[in-house]
Formats: C-alpha cells, sequence, structure tokens
C-alpha cells in the first residue's frame, strides 16, 4: 500500500480510534474526553486535507496526546503490515520474530565478570520467560559468584512482566514477594505479580545490585527498576527515565494502521502508585553516558570494604583487581 488514503479510508481510521478508545483506553473517562476531542476536531475540518496515512497517524497521536498523556498511547501507519487475519502470514511473522529473538539472544546483550569480581548485564528487552527463560537464568547464574551485579537497562525498551518477574527472584532469598500489581479495564479485575519461590541455580542475595537507567528506559524495564527501588533492593544510578506504565494491547483499525492501546495500569504495592508520566527517578542522578562508571566504581568500594573487614576473605588477586580499576576511573 502507498502512503496516500481516500477520503473514505481516512474517516474510516478516525472512526475506528475513537471507537477503539471509548471501548479500550484503561481510563474511560479520559477515553471520553479524547474522543470528544477529536470529533471536535474532525467536526472543524482539521483532518479534511490529510491524505497521507503517516501524516493522519502522526495528527492524530497529536491530538490524543493534547488530552492523554499516556507513553504507550500510539497510532502507527506502515504500508507493510501484514493482514492480522491472514494465518499464514501470521505464522511466518511468528517464526521470524522467534528466530529475530535467538539472534538477540533475547535481549542478554552482554554478560560479563568485570574485573573486581563485578557483575555485568546488559539488557535490551524483557522477553517472555517460555521463550528467554534459559538465557536468563545462564545469565544469572554466570554472575552468581560476583560480590555486586550491575544491570545495564540504558537502552531497554521494555517487554514482558514475567520476565521481570523470574529476574528479580533470584535477587530475593526463596519466601515470595509481593512486586507489582496490574489493573485491567476489560473485567475490572487486579492481577498480582510476585518472586517465585524457585529459580534454576543460585540465587544473587545479600549483595548490591544497581541499575542503569537513561531517558529512554521504558515500560517493563521501569517496573523492574521501579520495584527494586521501592523494595530498596536496588540503587539506581542515571537518567529519569521514559514513564510508561500502563500496558497496552495492540489493536489492528485496519490492515496499516495499529493503535497500541493501553488497556491496564500498574499499582505498586509499597507506594500504592507508579511511574506513569513521572518516570522513575535514580538513587544517584547523573548522564546516561555516567551511570556506568560510577556504578563501576560503588561496587568496588563495596568489594574493598569486605576486604578491609571481617565479612569474609576477598582473594588477594580480587583486591588488586580493585585498587587497579578504582584508580582508573578516577
Amino acid at each position: 500500500m502507498s502512503n496516500h488514503i481516500s477520503n473514505e479510508l481516512r474517516q474510516q481510521i478516525i472512526d475506528s480510534l475513537i471507537d477503539c478508545l471509548v471501548n479500550n483506553y484503561v481510563f474511560p473517562d479520559k477515553a471520553e474526553e479524547a474522543a470528544r476531542h477529536i470529533c471536535v476536531k474532525a467536526a472543524n475540518h482539521e483532518y479534511d486535507h490529510v491524505t497521507s496515512g503517516e501524516t493522519l497517524a502522526s495528527l492524530l497521536n497529536i491530538h490524543m496526546s493534547e488530552v492523554i498523556q499516556d507513553n504507550h498511547l500510539l497510532l502507527q501507519f506502515d504500508p507493510f503490515i501484514r493482514q492480522e487475519h491472514d494465518r499464514v502470514d501470521m505464522e511466518e511473522m511468528r517464526k521470524d520474530m522467534y528466530a529475530h529473538l535467538a539472534q538477540t539472544n533475547y535481549g542478554f546483550q552482554k554478560v560479563e565478570r568485570l574485573q573486581g569480581n563485578i557483575g555485568y548485564i546488559e539488557l535490551t528487552n524483557f522477553e517472555d520467560p517460555a521463550v528467554g527463560g534459559e538465557t536468563a537464568a545462564a545469565a544469572m547464574n554466570l554472575v552468581a559468584n560476583t560480590e555486586a551485579l550491575i544491570f545495564d537497562l540504558r537502552k531497554n525498551g521494555g517487554g514482558t512482566p514475567y520476565m521481570v518477574a523470574l529476574l528479580s527472584s533470584y535477587l530475593f532469598e526463596g519466601n515470595v514477594v509481593h512486586l507489582n500489581n496490574i489493573y485491567w479495564r476489560e473485567d475490572e479485575s487486579t492481577v498480582q505479580t510476585w518472586t517465585l519461590p524457585f529459580v534454576p541455580g543460585k540465587r544473587y542475595v545479600d549483595k548490591p545490585v544497581y541499575i542503569l537507567t537513561s531517558s529512554q528506559t521504558f515500560s517493563a524495564a521501569e517496573e523492574f527498576t521501579y520495584n527494586l527501588k521501592h523494595l530498596k533492593r536496588a540503587t539506581i544510578i542515571g537518567e529519569v527515565t521514559k514513564g510508561g506504565a500502563n500496558p497496552c494491547d495492540r489493536i489492528h483499525l485496519h490492515d496499516h494502521f495499529v493503535a497500541f492501546m493501553p488497556v491496564g495500569c500498574s499499582i505498586n504495592p509499597v507506594t500504592g502508585a507508579n511511574w506513569e508520566g513521572s518516570g522513575v527517578i535514580p538513587d544517584i542522578e547523573v548522564t546516561a553516558n555516567e551511570a556506568f562508571q560510577v556504578a563501576y566504581a560503588e561496587a568496588l568500594r563495596h568489594v574493598q570494604r569486605l576486604s578491609e573487614g571481617d565479612i569474609h576473605t576477598v582473594h588477594p588477586s580480587v583486591q588488586k583487581e580493585v585498587e587497579e580499576r578504582l584508580k582508573s576511573l578516577y
């Protein structure tokens, strides 16, 4: 399909988006307000000149954001979107997606032991444990014997709360911990997420955890960060995150128009609130570029304190690594 749209299709998309908002958006009062706002724009002929699918999507996104400030809410035009009702295409898309996830290691871009016996995991998305669980377990087992752990979420755009729960489970003892609640508009239910009573391999407990953030850290990555911050299980270092707390569905309005529609909202059991719009505020606020150096230095100082105390013995080779790395950082 080309970028050009007919008058009939333009009106169809506007009507479908209004219907989608009213029937699906997590907060009905805001949905109704946004729908009225778009209707007024249409009555004032503000869409009449639009002949481009891309322009229509952009304009409707602007008008929705004038009422609803929700970073998950988005109308997308794509001339290459495949028809959802085509089973062959959907099966092919699924195979392509799984192949892509495997090739990107399910978001685990880098897992290593840094000098000074510090664990480091760079994670760019939170995939479903049904496909990424083994990789997550392997990553956590690789860093299990380090003295401190850094999760780098500066390029993480989100994913599923189930991977959030799995990774979080490694950071607590076996007694389950309440992580989050998600309210769903469709049936007005609230679903709780908890850590798991069993994880494959060794848990990472009683050792410091640091999370690196940027202004692009989003959605499930923010939940992981927010949960652990308020459970006092991690120190957050970096920038205020993007601010998207409302999980969404992907709803096809047309073969080439898709609405990403928030249909639920997170409610943290500790704060009774979430990070929507405000983002997660770091414990140590520095630029994204500075975040790793600051976290690494904090972790090295922790190991240095262990080597100077009676908690347990730190091997002399590790002590030397710590001293050398601290000197090189500053």
